[in-house]
């Protein structure tokens, strides 16, 4: 038994490529770039919930059962968010980039990997109240078609209220969060007037192309579980969308060190990771 166990262990690094290659010819969503760290851990936590004694014998039931493949996609996605996430990246936001965007007759804005949208209505939040909102088109993007639901509906659990209303106020927000949604039934549902100005599409950063010409790009905490490789790929796809002048604001552990456009953007707040892109 013993060693039979240590053979599924053996196999599974040279498995779990052939995988991803068979999810991408069948359903064409490409996680062969992803960080090989998150992907084995993502794909041993379904292996083990599925009962399957090795990914071998689990590529053959995502290849035959597309049901199976949509409960794959939930584990492969990065749905970690929450309101006015990183409060201190939302205070620099405030005075490093609102500036900028005030002096803008209209604002193109890109969310990308904006997951269940929590961070779109953060954002959104801040525009109103620096007086911006109903000039800004924001998109909100993500390859997760489900999470985009839950986002274009803006209904949450309370259980994670007061948190949200903590970072909110070291945000540095100007009125109460209560005052941007009601609770009913347990759950709690933003004012649908702070989505107005807020489109939320299906976009794949892996495998599709310039989304739109924009001022703004936000993508936090999403490059992290990308191999260095689809990084460069993805700042170039950012890079390529940002007009002169334009912001992008990474996640704190995310960096545009050793990318192809290291030095095509300056730092604005190197510790929040909020960077200017260079004129020319």
């Amino acid at each position: 038994m013993e060693q039979n166990k240590s053979l599924v262990i053996d196999n599974i690094d040279i498995e779990i490529p052939l995988f991803l290659e068979a999810v991408f010819q069948k359903y064409s969503y490409d996680f062969r770039d992803y960080s090989k760290a998150h992907v084995k851990r993502r794909l041993l936590h379904r292996m083990s919930v599925g009962h399957f004694t090795s990914i071998s014998q689990m590529q053959e039931k995502v290849l035959r059962d597309k049901a199976f493949f949509i409960d794959l996609l939930e584990d492969l996605s990065i749905n970690v968010t929450e309101m006015f996430r990183d409060p201190d990246f939302y205070k620099s936001f405030r005075e490093n980039v609102v500036p900028t965007l005030k002096t803008y007759p209209f604002i193109k804005i890109w969310h990308a990997g904006c997951s269940t949208g929590e961070e779109v209505y953060s954002l959104a939040i801040l525009l109103k109240e620096e007086g911006l909102l109903d000039r800004c088109q924001v998109y909100a993007t993500d390859f997760n078609r489900k999470v985009l639901e839950i986002a274009k509906h803006g209904i949450y659990k309370t259980q994670e209220l007061d948190k949200f209303q903590r970072n909110y106020i070291k945000s540095g927000g100007k009125e109460k969060l209560s005052d941007y949604y009601t609770l009913k039934y347990g759950s709690i549902k933003f004012d649908q007037a702070l989505s107005k100005q807020v489109v939320f599409a299906d976009h794949n950063l892996v495998t599709d192309h310039v989304f739109a010409e924009v001022n703004l790009i936000l993508c936090r905490n999403v490059l992290i579980y990308f191999n260095r490789e689809l990084q460069n790929k993805v700042i170039n796809l950012f890079h390529e969308s940002l007009v002169h002048s334009g912001h992008l604001c990474l996640g704190s552990k995310e960096s545009l060190r050793f990318t192809q456009h290291e030095h095509s953007f300056v730092d604005i707040d190197s510790k929040q990771k909020i960077f200017k892109k260079k004129i020319g």
